[in-house]
């Protein structure tokens, strides 16, 4: 897609559509701060992966950008997160959709205090959203699928069969013969897709106990 007249490149300063910024929870330690078009609803923290979130208000689109700006200088959030850090920390999801939503509900009271925010952007209550169940990563009282690992890449002659168990943005988690492992599927342009039966996971796989080593130190 072309990024020249944009919204995420920053430079489309003249979009009309009202916008919404939203705050997202990964997992522990792990949020960050965002913008999407109203009319696109929740469809960004999906295709994010965010496991939780909650809006922050609306308004036009440079008033969103400098709520998000705010929230950056001040408060040290962070609008962009790498997947590798979130796949890390998917690994071990807080069981309770009340402990997953904690982080983001305190900060969003704190965003809400802060000075300097635009006129022009209407609040939104806390309202913690939970996509765990969507991604079929974790229910009520119950854990997650426990992934063990990424895939790092595809290689000739490699092949990795498994059991779809949860999908999360990109994300597909496969249980394996080595455990739940996370597949990205951007790398899989140019592959080929085909039945199979207990296909072992011949590929490179990325222990998430060494991919946990650059996760976000924590906001509070």
């Amino acid at each position: 897609m072309d990024r020249a007249h944009s919204v995420a490149a920053d430079t489309r300063a003249d979009d009309p559509r009202p916008y919404r910024v939203y705050l997202a929870w990964f997992g522990p330690g792990l949020v960050k701060v965002g913008i999407t078009a109203y009319e696109r609803g929740a469809a960004r923290l999906l295709e994010q992966g965010a496991v939780c979130f909650s809006w922050l208000g609306h308004g036009p689109l440079m008033a969103a950008r400098r709520t998000e700006e705010l929230l950056r200088a001040a408060l040290g959030v962070p609008d962009r997160i790498p997947y590798a850090h979130k796949r890390a920390v998917r690994a071990g999801l807080p069981r309770s959709r009340w402990e997953r939503a904690a982080e983001i509900a305190e900060l969003h009271a704190r965003a809400v205090a802060l000075g300097g925010r635009p006129e022009s952007l209407t609040p939104a209550p806390f309202r913690g959203v939970d996509h765990a169940a969507v991604f079929g990563l974790a229910e009520e009282g119950a854990g997650g699928p426990g992934a063990v690992g990424e895939v790092t890449g595809l290689v000739a002659g490699g092949a990795i069969g498994g059991e779809l168990v949860a999908a999360a943005g990109p994300d597909l988690h496969l249980a394996t013969e080595r455990g739940v492992v996370v597949l990205d599927t951007r790398l899989m342009t140019g592959w080929e897709l085909v039945p199979t039966e207990g296909e072992p996971c011949a590929v490179p796989v990325r222990e998430f106990r060494d991919a946990a080593a650059g996760v976000q130190d924590g906001l509070f």
